[in-house]
């Protein structure tokens, strides 16, 4: 059986007195390449968790088509609703390519082990504008990645400072919930996700 091309986990919690959350992130592995997303419904409560649902139903169902084509069919879907922040990524490993795109405010950032024993923290390049409201000019952004690298999606809900706090030989599951027991505002719905590229 070959290796997953990362090893993945993540934590979310609600905004306090909320029954459901607004976040929530799809991780889609086929081929040798992995998609991953993470999904902030505009708002919180229910409205919001509706518009990250709608989203998790397109990745869901078309997780083999280009990001942008992606991106575009979220954000028709969502035209009903209040919209969603979005980011979206996709690395291959045949290629060792990674590629994301993004709208709103899932900030992104890419973890990267050094030959002198340091560490790069990359912040990616994500467009303003909201999924199904005003979507910005669609271009994908793309580096050359590597085993090792961990690429890291917050919502708005982890404070920001917490790439100061990233770790990069951490197991991703323990270091996204300690990220969010350290970083979540308790303003929000919150969900941090952390995938390591494996292969």
């Amino acid at each position: 059986m070959s290796v997953p091309p990362i090893e993945w986990g993540f934590a979310e919690q609600p905004l306090p007195g909320q029954p459901v959350s607004g976040d929530r992130c799809v991780v889609q592995i086929e081929n040798g390449r992995a998609t991953i997303a993470v999904i902030d419904g505009i708002g919180h409560g229910s409205e919001a968790a509706q518009a990250s649902r709608a989203v998790v139903d397109v990745l869901e169902s078309h997780a083999e088509e280009p990001i942008v084509s992606l991106f575009q069919r979220c954000h028709a879907r969502l035209r009903s609703t209040r919209g969603a922040a979005m980011t979206l990524a996709r690395y291959d490993a045949a290629a060792r390519k990674l590629k994301w795109l993004g709208a709103g405010n899932v900030r992104a950032i890419v973890l990267r082990a050094m030959p002198d024993g340091t560490t790069d923290c990359r912040e990616m390049l994500i467009y303003s504008g909201i999924v199904g409201v005003r979507l910005p000019t669609v271009e994908t952004s793309r580096i050359d990645a590597r085993p090792g690298d961990v690429l890291i999606l917050a919502t708005d809900g982890i404070r920001n400072g917490f790439e100061g706090a990233l770790r990069h030989g951490e197991d991703p599951q323990a270091q996204a919930e300690r990220l969010l027991g350290s970083f979540r505002n308790h303003s929000d719905d919150a969900l941090i996700l952390v995938a390591r590229i494996t292969r």
